[in-house]
């Protein structure tokens, strides 16, 4: 019996190797008040490895605001003590990060194949991305767009009824590898696409008018490093001479004020801009992509986490789009459509004043390439369990946002001609 249980234990620790490094590691909120605090905050930064959650980095943050932070267990102890001498305020979000790690899975384990309400590694996702095609050819294409640094492949699914000329709807999930609920939302969506079609008027509307270009993993390389290695990766895993350091965080490499504010030029930063604008394979691809289909795409989303937002540009600079006040309504009217269902708080507007300043998105690179609905959607939640959301809140959280992208995936159909 004693063997069996240890042989349990050790299966049980090698099922989670992305989590094992994270034993009681602690996620920290602090309010930050004023500039003192911010050069505070720049000063625990420098003596300690700080993972910034929320801001994405030390250079973000702003007077006024609260930043969400993880620290190792063997720093928790000094960074406590500096927070309390310093008279912050502040609380424990997470006490063991481990524990929230392994409770994404809340009680049901891994599934053994593909699951909906699961997160699904890349290899189970790779092999329902064949399955749902070969299952819907009626209203399925499946295409690659180009392969990552490790070499995998980009794969893209079309999704609507076939006829030729369609205008069409980009969605892409997964640019940061430790946002997973970003990747389940795209599974959940061409599931509800391909199983409430001919029931659903809205969504037969929809994919009678348009064609659903869905990308379900940008990021692949990175993902795959988050299940394999580390849990909390969020780049890229391109790596280049004169650095150890891997990856680049593929949500500044686009050529939108590339590198300008809100990036790091350091190549070990969570925030690295890249050497150049489209260095990464996948941001190349993406980009190649949408511009030889730029007469037909009329609508971009891409799908990230955390914060429950809706930002549409400008993230780049402190200026509004042409378009700014029909962004806004349908942002609004979005929120409220996604709310309606479980009472889930969004908030909404351009994205440098309603999350921070930051260059080289997609979104403002596709809106300044000529599509005029550009929006970034920040899944659940706002930080109770962060990047670690359990397995129970995949389905609240794809069933409302899927609300909120028909609602104006429904709005650009109705208003293009």
């Amino acid at each position: 019996m004693m063997l069996f249980l240890t042989l349990l234990s050790v299966a049980l620790v090698s099922a989670h190797p992305s989590t094992e490094r994270f034993e009681g590691n602690k996620v920290f909120r602090v309010s930050v008040e004023s500039e003192g605090h911010i050069d505070l905050i720049h000063e625990l930064a420098e003596s300690h490895q700080i993972d910034f959650w929320k801001p994405d980095s030390v250079t973000q943050i702003g007077p006024h605001s609260t930043i969400d932070f993880h620290v190792k267990a063997e720093d928790t102890v000094a960074v406590e003590d500096f927070l309390q001498q310093n008279e912050f305020q502040y609380e424990e979000l997470i006490s063991n990060l481990r524990r929230a790690m392994d409770a994404q899975f809340d009680s049901q384990g891994r599934a053994s194949g593909h699951s909906y309400t699961q997160y699904n590694n890349w290899e189970t996702i790779e092999a329902w991305i064949k399955q749902i095609t070969a299952e819907n050819p009626d209203l399925i294409s499946h295409s690659t767009i180009g392969t990552t640094f490790e070499g995998r492949s980009l794969h893209l699914l079309k999704v609507g009824k076939a006829k030729s000329n369609k205008p069409a709807v980009f969605i892409d999930c997964g640019f940061h590898a430790r946002e997973w609920i970003s990747p389940a939302f795209c599974q959940w969506f061409v599931r509800e696409a391909v199983s409430t079609y001919g029931q659903d008027s809205q969504m037969t509307a929809l994919l009678d008018g348009l064609d659903f270009y869905v990308l379900p993993v940008f990021n692949i390389d990175g993902y795959v490093y988050t299940w394999t290695t580390d849990r909390m990766w969020r780049k890229t895993r391109s790596t280049r001479s004169g650095t150890s350091c891997a990856g680049v965080d593929p949500n500044r490499n686009f050529k939108a004020g590339w590198c300008e504010i809100g990036a790091s030029t350091s190549p070990c930063s969570d925030t690295y801009c890249g050497p150049s604008a489209e260095s990464e394979k996948e941001t190349k691809a993406l980009v190649n992509f949408i511009k030889n289909n730029l007469s037909s795409i009329k609508m971009y989303l891409t799908v990230h986490s955390y914060s429950q937002m809706i930002i549409y540009p400008y993230s780049y600079a402190y200026k509004l789009p042409e378009n700014n006040k029909e962004l806004n309504t349908l942002a609004e009217t979005a929120a409220s459509k996604l709310t309606s269902l479980y009472g889930t708080k969004y908030t909404y507007g351009p994205g440098a004043t309603t999350i921070y300043p930051a260059a080289g998105g997609s979104d403002d690179w596709a809106y300044d390439t000529g599509i005029k609905y550009s929006f970034t959607f920040e899944l659940r939640d706002t930080g109770r369990y962060g990047f670690t959301l359990p397995a129970s809140q995949i389905r609240p959280t794809c069933e409302e946002t899927l609300l909120a992208v028909k609602y104006i995936a429904s709005y650009v159909l109705e208003n293009l001609y």
